[in-house]
């Protein structure tokens, strides 16, 4: 059985990590290189950092972060926020990085996900996707919407039907974050995860929620998740992906142990 993954996020903003709840009410988390070497000795399998308000200021993603945070790593590293083109990707992967993300500029021209995998294969297109529940909707998960510019703006599109879309026009991977989870603590939204999860074939890593080993153990088996992402437990000393781990291990989630 392939292992899952436990992920760490460095949410950027003006050259700071960040964390908020359901994308509001952000709080200061600290430098994203130290935070990036902290995670990854601390059993962390990847990295991910989003510059969060690159697209809703309409510039590139900060590059010099970027290289900061990459020069402290010995485990992939994945970078989103502002890549609107294969050059600006091409930017990303020089300063450090191993994977890129791409979200609003996937939804404005899907073809970018082609262009991007054609230049530097599949494996390093990562779709993040930023679902919100359909509240007033009789199925509220399959009728799920996604949004665009930082959870600023929905756009009309079924999370479902654009995960599909997404993987069709050659992603590597899907990441998902419920922006109704998000920075609660609550747990995940394994159903919300599992419906994307079973219409895609490539791997899912879920986002949003994550409080406690058991919200791992849950969105790893019913939210069928590959992987999953948490930020503010492990910036603010909940647990470290090492004491994580460990404990899922003994769940009997399949698990890479750090040494």
């Amino acid at each position: 059985m392939l292992t899952k993954r436990i992920i760490a996020c460095l949410d950027v903003r003006d050259g700071r990590v960040v964390k908020g709840i359901q994308f509001v009410d952000i709080i200061d988390a600290g430098d994203p290189a130290e935070l990036a070497h902290r995670h990854a000795a601390a059993g962390a399998d990847e990295i991910v950092l989003l510059d969060i308000t690159a697209t809703h200021e309409g510039r590139a993603t900060l590059i010099d972060t970027v290289r900061r945070a990459a020069s402290q790593l010995f485990i992939p590293f994945t970078v989103g926020g502002g890549i609107r083109s294969a050059q600006e990707a091409e930017a990303v992967f020089t300063a450090g990085a191993d994977k890129i993300s791409i979200n609003s500029a996937a939804i404005a021209r899907p073809e970018l996900i082609g262009e991007i995998g054609g230049a530097f294969g599949a494996q390093a297109v990562v779709v993040a996707i930023d679902a919100r529940r359909a509240a007033d909707s009789p199925d509220p998960v399959r009728n799920a919407e996604v949004y665009v510019a930082g959870g600023r703006k929905p756009t009309g599109r079924r999370v479902v039907d654009w995960a599909r879309e997404a993987e069709d026009r050659g992603a590597g991977e899907i990441l998902l974050t419920s922006m109704d989870s998000d920075g609660t603590r609550a747990g995940f939204d394994c159903e919300l995860t599992a419906a994307v999860s079973e219409a895609v074939q490539i791997p899912v890593i879920a986002s949003g929620g994550a409080g406690t080993a058991q919200h791992f153990a849950d969105v790893f088996t019913r939210g069928k998740a590959d992987a999953a992402l948490a930020a503010s437990i492990f910036h603010f000393g909940v647990t470290s992906s090492r004491a994580l781990k460990e404990e899922l291990a003994k769940s009997s989630i399949p698990m890479r142990l750090p040494c």
